[in-house]
């Protein structure tokens, strides 16, 4: 059984989804408290999603990554 905090797999500024509430549009990471994140929406504004119970989609977009 896991530990009540989930390994969250995206960063502060990364873009996501509401995998429920496709309506809500593309999300940005504001921050990241244990498994307390607060994105963004485009169309649902700032929302808190326990990512316990959520499971966020990362978005990775064209030209986002490095390019060291």
């Amino acid at each position: 059984m896991m530990g009540p905090y989930r390994m969250l797999y995206f960063s502060l500024g990364d873009f996501v989804t509401h995998p429920e509430r496709p309506d809500w549009g593309l999300g940005q990471v504001q921050s990241i408290t244990g498994n307390n994140v607060t994105v963004n929406f485009t169309h649902a504004g700032k929302q808190m999603i326990n990512c316990a119970i959520i499971e966020l989609v990362k978005v990775d977009l064209p030209g986002s990554e490095d390019t060291a």
